[in-house]
């Protein structure tokens, strides 16, 4: 006979209690571990059991993490949230002496029940240890590699330009139909025809609620992995409810392509594309549906390598622009002397082109599309300028305090391509902000050639074809562009639509 509770308070209670116990035990076996002969780096006041878990900031981390180093004199910090260690580094030497010159030990990735467990993502190498599937990422998007993309990234981009005179006042479906032409096109060989296509509608909405989940202590979920457990009636259990509909994007995102692309390749019409190319080159030796699971995961992975990336990157070049009208007239007068009248930009001018160049840079420094990437996982433990580094750790290179470093790029905070140009060339002397930009080790960005390819072509055909201006209201008043961004993983800024005027060019 089943017994029921009729005191709403004393289930919570009680739920709350056996949570607390289950929170003390796991961290009680957890400290168990390594003896602490070093002094961890210093960071904000812990609590007993639950550390920092209070302290984790809800939005913009990157800056409050900034914040707390300026505040205790160390470009290296340590937090603890129930029992896991956080290292956030504020610095790029840091960062390079950690990720890169110990990259045998910095390089996994954190295993995220929330993103790998409850929302499918298991397939998605960005979380998955570095390996093969790693690698044969890299291989497709490597610099010489990338360049395969280049003819689809060109026609994706003059299909923009036609959607900005058509539709100006949709300026995220348009990149976002670029993006997904390049990428999906790329990837499974499949033609996109508009931006409602249903492979960008599900992608996008997917890859939004990764970015979303991938921030350390989004969910409680990630740090106390017991919790998966818990039923979603559950009063802190509103993740689980939220998986539900999550997962399904996922598992439609990675499979709905993957299986048109081998409708088209079984029916013989198939156009040239990573799929295509990695099931024709399949070892007949080796375990044929673990290699097919391999490509269908890296597949997967490449959307959301490439697509907000370069939206977010875009959206925000065209709110500095907005904001420095000297710098469109530059630009154009480049593109004017260089390119010619009549005609559109093309890869091959690229080099003649250093003034579009600084301006992507710029675009990246100031507004980089990941402020602190996906954390590193210290495999062991480790030793650093005097402190003590723990095995498990989550390792946050801080990026954006690195490309907003004043000692390095002198009023930080404004959008200023000039700095990267001197005698009309790039600048060597200035410090390149694609490193930090694009993440440390071997856990570096993948699809950083191209994504910044991407980047470059749009920005140098949408100053060749447009004037951008800020946009007016009824009454013929300039309407002040908002800077107001969305916090995730990758942020974006909002309302740049409704800020924006894309007038053709004289």
């Amino acid at each position: 006979m089943r017994v029921l509770c009729h005191s709403p308070m004393a289930n919570n209670l009680f739920d709350i209690g056996v949570l607390l116990f289950l929170i003390a035990l796991y961290l009680s076996l957890r400290q168990r571990r390594n003896g602490e002969r070093l002094s961890l780096p210093p960071g904000p006041k812990k609590l007993p059991i639950i550390g920092n878990l209070l302290d984790i900031p809800k939005g913009f981390e990157w800056v409050t993490y900034h914040k707390w180093c300026q505040e205790f004199g160390s470009d290296i910090i340590h937090l603890n949230v129930v029992g896991t260690s956080i290292i956030v580094l504020d610095n790029e030497k840091i960062s390079i002496d950690l990720l890169e010159r110990r990259s045998s030990i910095y390089s996994s990735r954190s295993r995220m029940p929330m993103i790998n467990e409850l929302m499918g993502w298991n397939f998605h190498i960005g979380w998955m240890p570095y390996g093969d599937n790693w690698r044969l990422l890299q291989q497709e998007f490597n610099a010489t590699a990338s360049i395969r993309f280049r003819p689809l990234e060109l026609q994706a981009t003059h299909g923009l330009l036609r959607a900005l005179l058509d539709s100006p006042d949709d300026l995220d479906g348009n990149l976002r139909q670029m993006a997904g032409e390049t990428i999906l096109g790329g990837t499974y060989g499949i033609e996109i025809q508009s931006k409602d296509d249903p492979y960008i509608k599900t992608a996008a909405k997917a890859t939004h609620t990764l970015f979303t989940a991938a921030v350390p202590g989004a969910f409680l979920v990630d740090f106390l992995p017991i919790l998966k457990y818990v039923p979603d009636w559950m009063p802190f259990a509103d993740f689980k409810r939220k998986v539900k509909e999550w997962r399904n994007l996922a598992s439609d995102m990675v499979n709905m392509p993957y299986d048109a692309a081998k409708r088209n390749i079984g029916n013989g019409d198939a156009a040239s594309s990573f799929i295509l190319r990695s099931l024709q080159n399949m070892d007949e030796s080796r375990d044929i549906k673990v290699q097919e699971y391999i490509i269908k995961s890296v597949a997967g992975a490449m959307y959301t390598a490439g697509s907000d990336t370069t939206v977010s990157a875009i959206s925000s070049c065209i709110l500095g622009l907005l904001e420095n009208p000297a710098v469109v007239k530059k630009a154009q007068e480049e593109l004017d002397r260089v390119v010619g009248l009549n005609h559109l930009p093309t890869f091959d001018d690229e080099d003649s082109l250093p003034y579009i160049t600084a301006i992507t840079k710029e675009t990246l420094r100031w507004r980089d599309v990941a402020p602190f990437g996906v954390p590193h996982l210290l495999d062991v433990d480790d030793e650093y300028m005097g402190y003590r580094l723990p095995k498990g750790s989550l390792v946050i290179a801080n990026a954006w305090a690195m490309l907003h470093d004043e000692k390095f790029y002198p009023d930080p905070f404004e959008f200023n391509p000039d700095r990267f140009i001197k005698d009309g060339k790039l600048n060597p002397d200035v410090k390149d902000p694609i490193h930090a930009a694009f993440g440390f080790g071997r856990r570096v960005c993948p699809g950083r050639h191209m994504a910044l390819s991407a980047i470059w072509i749009a920005i140098a055909s949408i100053l060749t074809v447009f004037d951008i201006t800020k946009a007016r209201d009824e009454k013929g008043n300039i309407i002040e562009p908002s800077h107001e961004y969305t916090s995730a993983l990758v942020w974006s800024v909002l309302f740049i639509e409704a800020n924006a005027n894309f007038s053709p060019s004289s």
